[in-house]
């Protein structure tokens, strides 16, 4: 095709088209109108390698399909539903004998019940994969692979389906044990069926251009698999080794949590580098958005930071540990555990205060345990000035000697404090080792001991009395008011 421009170019004149075979324009004719040729809109190239790919799936699935009707195949089919059906029979019979059995197990240690428990939840498919295994064993003995094909293929699936079930039951979340069971689940069935390159292009065809780096669907996919799975696993380890470590009574309880916390942090880390490097992300050009993100989270997280800090602080000088008795302000109670943010302090009405470690740090704590579990008690009382000072101090001691928790190889001692309007005023110290046994209970038991005994010996306890004299004579009369009418 030939063609010649008739002047100027503009949105109006587009030139003068010459088609073969066609006559010559006239000169000096006006020539006919043309109708402007119709461009269709361009597809996306990721928009078009998606559709190719979705045919060519859609291709191999109908081929699927197809083969499935053949003859050949047909039996093999309808012999891998018979043996599901043996599955479920086999498992209606062997369950409960098997359940009789793992009750009869007395002793055992609980990881082996579990392993059981898991086992006997499973029965159906581990019986559906021995018989489909078993028959494609038998067939390839006496006939042509060919015809176990199809149930070869059914048995690698159900095989590979039962141990990502087995696999996952490791990881306690149960979000992500379902994230990581169904993408495991769809991978190997990919694999299994020879559809991972087709896959893959789909879900790469999917995404975006981060500067140089490509965030598709794929890689999501895999970070979040491979991620999922490395903190299953940092998990696992973790709690297995925190359980040996708070089990060693060599070492500290506040080095225990210290240990426990530095190798939680360590483990999940190294187990997200891993999982992001494992998946191709380069983490150089994160560095200074990571670092502008930093300082943005530093001010606005400053108590946040403060408290972790001062949790590292208190785990390392030793000052409060799991186990201690202290006081803060108003909240008496015992420590239960050392977070990474705040201390649960439990208390004897059974309420837990949550105190931001940083308030351990700043403010005056009483640690009634810190270097020795001795705490020393005191309380006051007063007697009549008819009663013998002496006697009474020997009185107030026995009683005091004769509650239980109330310690004899550090025995009390009572001291007079001072001569009262009304009594003579004492103070008995006495000592305990259990401060998370509560404090006004032991008082009070002592209270009780000094009453029965001052009962017993007549020692009188004063109370204050007034005596009002009138001076000149009668009091005067008091005012009469008339009721209003």
């Amino acid at each position: 095709m030939s063609g010649h421009v008739g002047g100027p170019r503009g949105p109006d004149n587009l030139g003068d088209l010459t088609v073969p075979g066609a006559p010559d324009p006239t000169p000096g004719a006006t020539p006919e109108p043309t109708s402007e040729p119709t461009l269709e809109p361009a597809i996306p190239a990721p928009v078009e390698e998606l559709l190719d790919v979705g045919q060519s799936l859609m291709q191999q699935g109908e081929a699927f399909l197809y083969s499935l009707m053949r003859e050949s195949n047909l039996y093999q089919v309808a012999m891998a539903i018979a043996l599901f059906g043996v599955a479920y029979v086999m498992r209606l019979v062997l369950g409960p004998r098997i359940r009789n059995w793992m009750a009869s197990r007395e002793g055992w240690p609980k990881w082996r019940m579990r392993i059981l428990v898991v086992v006997h939840q499973r029965l159906q498919p581990i019986f559906f994969v021995a018989l489909l295994w078993g028959t494609v064993a038998i067939m390839r003995e006496v006939t042509w692979p060919s015809r176990s094909y199809l149930l070869s293929i059914f048995a690698s699936l159900a095989l590979a389906w039962l141990v990502v079930v087995f696999a996952t039951r490791l990881i306690k979340s149960p979000f992500l044990r379902k994230l990581v069971r169904y993408g495991a689940w769809t991978y190997v069935t990919l694999r299994i069926l020879d559809l991972t390159a087709e896959a893959s292009r789909a879900l790469d065809s999917i995404g975006f251009d981060l500067g140089e780096v490509r965030i598709s669907m794929l890689i999501i996919l895999q970070a979040l698999v491979v991620v999922g799975v490395l903190v299953a696993l940092a998990r696992f380890v973790t709690t297995t080794t925190s359980r040996r470590i708070q089990a060693n009574e060599d070492i500290s309880p506040s080095m225990r949590v210290l240990i426990v916390k530095v190798m939680q942090i360590a483990f999940y880390g190294l187990a997200f580098y891993i999982g992001v490097k494992a998946v191709g992300i380069d983490l150089t050009g994160l560095a200074v958005l990571s670092g502008a993100i930093g300082v943005g989270l530093g001010f606005g997280l400053q108590k946040v930071v403060s408290n972790l800090v001062s949790g590292v602080i208190i785990l390392l000088d030793k000052s409060i540990k799991p186990g201690d008795v202290i006081s803060l302000g108003d909240t008496f109670g015992w420590i239960n555990t050392l977070g990474a943010r705040y201390a649960s302090v439990v208390t004897r009405d059974g309420k837990e205060y949550l105190i931001p470690n940083e308030d351990l740090i700043t403010n005056q704590v009483v640690n009634w345990s810190h270097s020795n579990d001795f705490v020393r008690l005191d309380i006051y009382f007063g007697t009549a000035y008819d009663d013998d000072p002496h006697a009474v101090r020997k009185i107030a001691i026995d009683a005091a000697k004769s509650v239980d928790r109330v310690l004899s190889f550090r025995p009390p001692v009572c001291h007079i404090v001072g001569f009262g309007d009304s009594s003579v005023d004492y103070i008995l110290r006495f000592w305990i080792t259990d401060p998370t046994g509560g404090l006004t209970n032991i008082r009070g038991n002592v209270y009780l001991a000094l009453w029965d005994a001052f009962q017993d010996n007549d020692i009188s306890i004063p109370f204050p009395q007034r005596e009002v004299k009138v001076v000149g004579g009668e009091m005067p009369a008091q005012p009469t008011h008339k009721a209003l009418d």
